[in-house]
């Protein structure tokens, strides 16, 4: 494939308004000395000046106190429910406590069947994704090999499907080395489910499989090359590729499927047998954490700035479009990103969001845009960054839990994201250092 680079518009023009009360400049914005809020306190950022509430804290998981609280790791699960009135937190046990949120006061509340002051323990594995149309329904799994759903009107968890139903080749046969992975991706329909299988609990997996609520089941086994199914063709894909995989992302459209590998990735375009790789050294662009719209792939490959985001579309990895431009010298490095998109629309146009945060732990603010939480111009009319507030996550290595992962709700109002509040809140019961679930509104 030939790389083809558009440009999105001037910097100084804008686009859309979506967030009028931003700043969008590229200055460096210092950070104000600032101990953590008490829960349910809404107050403001000092630096940005965006409305801010802390909804965790160490007594939040009852089931283990004292310990890490956290956001879904990829940042392309949905954890917030379709009217944006829950959210859902992850304790260090792999807990999913769901709160209801009020967004004219920002404060967390309680769910009927939870106790006063505690969140509703749903019975799902780690980061399950609420449905995009229903607000009474999240999935995830329950075990492996299945994927459920649960109402939260009736307290009823159900199964969608039991993937050892879909004819794989070879069979999926539940034992104590085949797993899935936690993290089910859906398309904004709710019609088609992902989710991938096959090897040992916590990766290695050979098996890519889509769920279709009317076609059913069709999946590809990444070790052997085969695709197959209820629908679709059937055959072997013409790459030479096999790999394992341990998480794969459903597009919005339900249409593709990115499966990360190391510093690139390959998608599977569902209906077919073409799967298209991209590779680190082959001058695409690969690298960098990323997320998925509808038929857009965005990632941050770091290639000429930490602040450089590329978006294409996933028919045609070579057509990049480079969202923050110019980025003029000098160039700066050690600043990670991290994206959410749930507030995607069809034309994948609105801002996708995100924060960074120093691989090295470094708190220091030397550079624009560092340790912050920001929103992203994806129209192509201009190049604007929404610059909201200080996210405070001093990354320890080693400890995930430190980073600054975020989950927009699904009106792009508001962006839930883990920080350990420059690192003022501890060491936890466990000896892990303690993190917390802060919200930031997003105007």
């Amino acid at each position: 494939m030939t790389m083809v680079l558009v440009f999105a518009g001037l910097v100084s023009g804008q686009g859309v308004q979506p967030y009028p009360k931003a700043i969008t400049d590229r200055l460096i914005h210092q950070k104000s000395p600032m101990r953590p809020r008490p829960v349910n306190t809404v107050f403001k950022d000092p630096d940005f000046g965006s409305l801010m509430v802390r909804v965790t804290d160490a007594t939040t998981n009852y089931k283990l106190p004292d310990t890490f609280l956290r956001t879904e790791a990829s940042g392309k699960a949905n954890e917030w429910s379709a009217d944006g009135h829950k959210f859902y937190v992850m304790g260090s046990g792999g807990q999913i406590l769901v709160f209801g949120f009020d967004p004219s006061t920002m404060k967390r509340t309680y769910l009927p069947g939870a106790k006063p002051g505690q969140g509703r323990l749903v019975p799902l594995g780690a980061a399950p994704t609420f449905s995009f149309t229903d607000p009474d329904l999240i999935y995830g799994t329950s075990a492996p090999l299945v994927i459920s759903r649960y109402h939260f009107s009736t307290g009823v968890r159900s199964t969608v499907i039991d993937t050892t139903s879909c004819g794989t080749r070879p069979a999926l046969i539940k034992s104590p080395d085949v797993g899935s992975d936690a993290d089910v991706s859906l398309s904004a329909s709710d019609n088609r489910i992902s989710i991938s299988e096959g090897g040992p609990p916590g990766g290695k997996h050979m098996f890519v499989v889509v769920y279709d609520k009317q076609l059913g089941c069709r999946w590809y086994n990444t070790e052997t090359g085969e695709i197959g199914g209820e629908w679709g063709p059937s055959g072997t894909v013409a790459i030479p590729d096999r790999f394992f995989v341990t998480h794969v992302y459903l597009s919005r459209n339900g249409r593709y499927i990115q499966i990360p590998r190391g510093a690139g990735f390959s998608v599977w375009d569902v209906p077919t047998l073409n799967v298209t790789s991209c590779k680190k050294g082959s001058g695409l662009e690969c690298a960098g954490y990323s997320v998925l719209g509808y038929k857009s792939f965005v990632n941050g490959p770091g290639v000429i700035d930490d602040m450089q985001m590329a978006k294409r579309p996933l028919s045609n990895l070579a057509q990049i479009t480079q969202l923050i431009y110019p980025l003029l010298p000098p160039h700066h490095w050690g600043q990670s990103q991290q994206f959410t998109w749930s507030n995607v629309d069809a034309k994948d146009s609105v801002p996708v969001c995100g924060s960074t945060y120093s691989y090295d732990g470094d708190p220091t603010i030397d550079q624009p845009f560092a340790g912050e939480v920001f929103c992203v111009e994806t129209d192509g009319l201009a190049s604007t960054v929404w610059r909201f507030a200080h996210n405070r996550a001093t990354y320890i290595p080693r400890y995930f839990q430190t980073q600054p992962l975020g989950s927009v709700s699904r009106d792009g109002r508001f962006l839930l994201f883990t920080s350990n509040w420059d690192a003022q809140l501890g060491i936890g019961s466990d000896g892990k250092p303690r993190s917390d679930v802060f919200i930031v509104k997003l105007e």
